[in-house]
């Protein structure tokens, strides 16, 4: 038998990051659990399948399925996962902080509002009004 792709421990550390699914009673059809969806999500993202041929006897479709992981990710989820589970294997003991790096384009740089300052003037080099530009 295959593992399952949400073990209890971790479902435990993702539970209380995923925002409520809609209260029962309300109209329309009831929505799947968020553990299922987890799940789905995981399996797509992991065989690479197309959304639309998630196999429905898993117990929803794969734009449910979209729809929930754009949901999360609005909702901050990933961002907040993705440092909840850092901070686990941290107290844990097992990142290694030599192997880490730093990639400068998550880090805007200082003092720049709107990208690259603008260039300045080009002065004309030659007798002719056209302006050239040196460099």
């Amino acid at each position: 038998m295959a593992k399952p792709l949400v073990s209890d421990e971790l479902w435990v550390v993702v539970e209380p990051l995923l925002p409520p699914t809609r209260p029962p009673g309300t109209p329309g059809h009831p929505p799947i659990p968020n553990r299922m969806a987890l799940a789905g999500i995981i399996f797509v993202l992991k065989t690479g399948i197309p959304w639309e041929y998630f196999p429905r006897e898993m117990g929803c479709c794969g734009m449910t399925l979209w729809r929930r992981l754009r949901d999360w990710q609005q909702a901050g989820v990933w961002d907040r996962l993705h440092r909840t589970l850092l901070q686990h294997l941290a107290d844990a003991g097992k990142i290694d902080w030599r192997r880490v790096s730093v990639d400068a384009s998550r880090i805007p740089a200082k003092g720049m509002k709107k990208g690259a300052p603008k260039r300045g003037r080009t002065r004309p080099i030659a007798a002719s009004r056209a302006v050239s530009t040196s460099w």
